[in-house]
């Protein structure tokens, strides 16, 4: 049942508040990992099932949360994730030992897996039919900004206070998102309340979804398949996948529903999902890394570079929202969206070593316009024809193929800045060598700028061949990051046809009669 007035909007602004804590977790510990593996005594590698623990565990909640509301209650089911999110929290900050941390995160990423798709199927119930492209476009605040604001807030706690910090800010915002739901949203019907559960589904869905998340993430470190538990989870990804969807299909109580893939609109819909969170994810994880390593940016540094395009998108989402609203296709918003978000990355393709904040300032604001114009009209247009207890399955599903999309992209240019830097890094070598003029010349000036500040020519000769090196690795990386920019570009324009298969309709309302 839509609400109204005061009612309509503390529920908006809690359930985005709630949301936005697993948002911004799922970035702001990448900036705290050097704090934590200093004070805990970790490896990187080790370090890193920090966020893997966390991604993994959200990603096999979110196409079960759906589920999980129908049969406990949206309610219920909202405020348990929310403290049971806001407990995890503390004991995060409280762990002594990296296994610790670890154990707490995988609780802290079961919770968060249901504060995504559950504040958006609340929302979607809580506005009225014609205003729910609004009500996407609020809630793509949380969910386009939360990411990229993340290591801006982490880099700040880190900066100012200790890591633990980052886990314990969550703490006041859960205690008060979980108050006002308690006492302002409404029960939605127990669809699943009484029906068998689906436990070889759900075993199913841990072991496929579980395994390709982790294949994922230490792919590209654990040299792929040269691993044997990479291989053997990418075999049981696949067999259980397969398994998984057979047995969905066929039990009449599934955890996931994928017969509402027969809705053309939500099963290409997700495709779009898929693509959006590999550009949002992919680019988000590329400019830190150049940012930082590249131009001598510390974290803190790099999160306020990130800020103008937080907040272009914060500014634009209410206007992508009423156009919508009046009846403005969202294909060709969608359409905008894409090419903005491919000159985004063609301005950046183009940095150099002497790059400043200047010179990000209009690219990322055009990349926050483009979010906007993404954001929104991909997942009305995906969700536009659910009803019921579709809703919360479609925004289960819808949310896991963003993550997915974001967690392959960042494994798929992983893996190509890896073979790419070695390409370029053997094409420069080439002219390294006594037969180029330049070389030569440039060579020559740094041993005699070494030699006139006091160094003998053996120690000259020894410090200009390491400040080479240095040349040569700077340059790589940066041919690279280029190219990378170029390639997520490339993808999302190419990807545009896809948005009009879906069906056009002069208003794109998601169904919220589910009362």
């Amino acid at each position: 049942m839509a609400e109204h007035g005061f009612r309509k909007w503390i529920i908006t602004i809690t359930v985005i508040l709630a949301s936005l804590l697993e948002l911004i977790d799922t970035t702001i510990v990448n900036v705290a990992l050097p704090d934590i593996m200093g004070n805990l005594g970790a490896t990187l590698e080790d370090a890193g099932w920090i966020i893997t623990g966390y991604a993994v565990a959200n990603v096999i909640i979110l196409p079960m949360s759906g589920w999980l509301g129908d049969r406990f209650g949206r309610k219920n089911y909202f405020i348990t994730s929310i403290l049971v999110f806001t407990f995890a929290s503390f004991l995060c900050g409280q762990a002594h030992s990296l296994t610790e941390l670890v154990l707490f995160r995988i609780l802290q990423g079961l919770a968060g897996g249901g504060l995504l798709s559950t504040a958006q199927a609340i929302l979607m119930e809580t506005w009225p039919r014609e205003e729910l492209g609004m009500a996407t476009a609020l809630f793509g605040l949380g969910a386009v900004v939360g990411p990229t604001v993340g290591p801006t807030i982490g880099g700040y706690i880190v900066e100012h206070f200790k890591w633990p910090y980052i886990f314990y800010v969550n703490i006041p915002v859960g205690a008060i998102a979980a108050f006002f739901v308690s006492v302002f949203v409404r029960e939605s019907p127990r669809y699943a309340k009484g029906k068998p559960i689906d436990w070889w589904g759900i075993a199913l869905l841990t072991a496929g979804v579980g395994s390709l998340q982790v294949v994922l993430e230490k792919g590209e470190t654990e040299d792929w398949f040269q691993t044997p538990y990479i291989s053997v989870l990418t075999l049981t990804t696949i067999l259980s996948g397969i398994a998984f969807i057979w047995r969905e299909l066929s039990t009449d109580h599934p955890v996931v529903n994928f017969r509402i893939l027969k809705n053309r609109s939500f099963a290409i819909g997700i495709v779009t999902s898929f693509v959006l969170g590999f550009a949002l994810y992919g680019s988000v994880f590329i400019f830190p890394i150049f940012c930082q390593n590249l131009l001598g940016f510390n974290a803190q540094q790099t999160g306020i570079i990130l800020f103008p395009s937080g907040m272009a998108t914060i500014m634009l989402m209410p206007f992508v929202g009423m156009m919508l609203k009046r009846g403005v296709p969202g294909q060709f918003m969608a359409t905008g969206g894409f090419f903005l978000f491919f000159i985004f990355t063609f301005m950046l393709s183009n940095s150099t070593l002497e790059s400043g904040t200047a010179d990000f300032f209009w690219p990322l604001v055009i990349r926050g316009i483009g979010m906007a114009i993404l954001f929104v009209p991909l997942t009305t247009l995906a969700l536009q024809d659910l009803k019921g207890p579709e809703i919360g399955q479609g925004a289960g599903l819808n949310n896991m193929m963003r993550q997915l999309g974001g967690s392959f992209g960042v494994a798929l240019l992983t893996t190509l800045i890896h073979i790419k830097s070695g390409k370029v890094r053997a094409l420069l070598l080439e002219n390294f060598n006594p037969y180029n003029p330049s070389y030569v010349q440039r060579h020559g000036a740094i041993v005699n700028g070494f030699i006139a500040q006091g160094k003998s020519s053996f120690d000259a000769e020894q410090m200009a061949n390491r400040a080479m090196e240095g040349i040569v690795t700077r340059q790589t990386m940066l041919v690279t990051y280029d190219s990378m920019y170029l390639i997520i570009g490339v993808f999302v324009l190419c990807c545009i046809p896809i948005v009009y298969l879906q069906k056009f309709k002069k208003n794109t309302p998601i169904s919220a009669d589910a009362h």
